[in-house]
């Protein structure tokens, strides 16, 4: 039975995030802004053994979606379990029930050169995909190994990339030990 990773969403690094991707795509849907940051994620745990984001993606039926940024999405569309009070809405709106408009660019004191050059090799790779194009690309390893509505585990989408048990292994290792310093 495999283990998960701890993985704290950071809210901050999410919005960031976000509003890097979304400034520079021509159609800044849902669908391409939840893909980009799924495989600009997968990408940055293999190479740097940790998420950006700390979001769950869940195997939904048109590939990964990252659960927390989706509830935010929602929360400012009006849609959601939760109001978004201005808290969101601040940095972006939605137009055409799955269009964002961000509202400012990213803080980039706030994301690590590693995360930058992670969003600009996604947004190179798969930012001029069509959404069919997109939604192949992103029924990988992780999501057709998972349970359609179910988180993908952080192990497959590190084996999506090639990365071993062992180095698996080590990234849950490292993560032990850093949450015992922070104890």
């Amino acid at each position: 039975m495999e283990t998960t990773l701890n993985n704290i969403f950071d809210e901050n690094k999410a919005i960031n995030a976000i509003l890097y991707i979304a400034n520079r795509l021509q159609r800044k849907d849902f669908h391409k802004i939840f893909k980009l940051i799924y495989f600009s994620e997968r990408d940055h745990l293999s190479d740097y053994g940790r998420m950006i984001t700390g979001d769950s993606f869940i195997a939904m039926n048109d590939g990964p979606v990252p659960s927390k940024i989706y509830d935010i999405f929602k929360a400012i569309r009006g849609d959601s379990y939760f109001s978004d009070n201005g808290k969101f809405s601040v940095y972006f709106s939605i137009s055409d029930w799955d269009l964002l408009v961000p509202k400012c660019d990213a803080n980039l004191n706030e994301l690590s050169q590693s995360e930058i050059e992670a969003f600009d090799n996604s947004l190179r790779l798969y930012g001029n995909l069509s959404w069919d194009e997109i939604r192949e690309k992103s029924h990988d390893y992780a999501w057709r190994n998972t349970i359609q509505n179910r988180a993908i585990s952080y192990e497959n989408i590190m084996r999506e990339t090639g990365d071993t048990d062992d180095f698996i292994e080590y990234v849950k290792e490292q993560q032990t030990l850093s949450e015992a310093v922070l104890v």
